[in-house]
């Protein structure tokens, strides 16, 4: 779906405190990425939030993976 409009995102897809509160932005190894906060140190990749497509593809950086850091 593409939505032509002069507003700007937030006001169209406004986020809930919950969803912004517990995401942290990363850099790891020059792909950026959305994580959030699990036990022992561990976090979960939620999103990835590059533009580059080869990042995509890779398995490691893939939604749900834990990680460290």
């Amino acid at each position: 779906m593409i939505l032509y409009t002069m507003m700007p995102q937030e006001l169209i897809y406004p986020q809930t405190e919950t969803e912004s509160s517990n995401l942290k932005y990363v850099d790891i190894e020059g792909v950026s990425l959305a994580v959030s906060q699990g036990t022992n140190g561990e976090y979960t990749i939620e999103r990835v939030m590059s533009t580059n497509p080869q990042h995509f593809l890779e398995g490691r950086y893939a939604p749900g993976q834990k990680i460290r850091f």
